[in-house]
């Protein structure tokens, strides 16, 4: 049978890294399809949404939005709740996610030095301190993931966020942004040192 084909752009990040962890902890042989420069212009009037991460699967119909395929390796390999509510919260949380990189990346854009400084302070004082306190309320379990000691696609979605932050990817920011925020220091440490994520991670990161 043919594998999944998952396209994203050649940049281990983001929406489209979450997506090939998962794939990868859950041990599924899948395509990395990954596409640079010009090739993207070709592609993009091509996938459902003129948008990466697309997921082929044979037989199917092209699969678009990150949450949406997230779910999908959930649910197909025992990564996301069978309970509909639990899953529905879940959800929910992975749309937070997505809520604040629309939030926060027109304000990466920003040129100007003065008002790029006064955006980064923004995020790392009041943003992302704010973010975090909503989401810890989520976290009501022991730990370390989300559903306790099972991990799941949105420790991988959160695990991927805060990544871009405690990598020192965002200057101005300070890695140290989550630190107070012991729920979440601990599900993204727990997520980091899972052997299938570490095994991704040191063979293709970047950031």
């Amino acid at each position: 049978m043919s594998k999944p084909i998952l396209t994203y752009f050649d940049f281990s990040g983001s929406r489209g890294d979450e997506c090939r962890i998962a794939f990868h902890t859950a041990g599924v042989e899948f395509t990395d399809n990954r596409v640079q420069g010009p090739a993207w212009s070709d592609l993009k009037a091509k996938v459902p949404f003129g948008s990466m991460p697309v997921l082929e699967i044979p037989g199917k119909p092209l699969l678009a939005q990150s949450n949406a395929i997230l779910v999908f390796i959930g649910r197909e390999h025992g990564m996301h709740p069978a309970d509909n509510f639990e899953a529905a919260r879940h959800e929910s949380l992975m749309a937070y996610v997505e809520e604040a990189r629309h939030h926060i990346t027109p304000m990466l854009r920003v040129k100007d030095e003065t008002e790029k400084l006064a955006k980064r302070e923004e995020i790392s004082s009041k943003y992302l301190p704010q973010w975090s306190s909503f989401v810890e309320k989520h976290l009501v379990n022991n730990g370390p993931f989300m559903a306790g000691d099972k991990l799941s696609v949105v420790d991988i979605k959160l695990y991927m966020f805060m990544r871009w932050f405690i990598s020192g990817a965002v200057d101005h920011v300070p890695k140290t942004v989550f630190e107070k925020f012991e729920k979440l220091t601990r599900l993204y440490q727990a997520v980091a040192a899972h052997p299938r994520v570490a095994e991704w991670v040191s063979r293709t990161a970047t950031t």
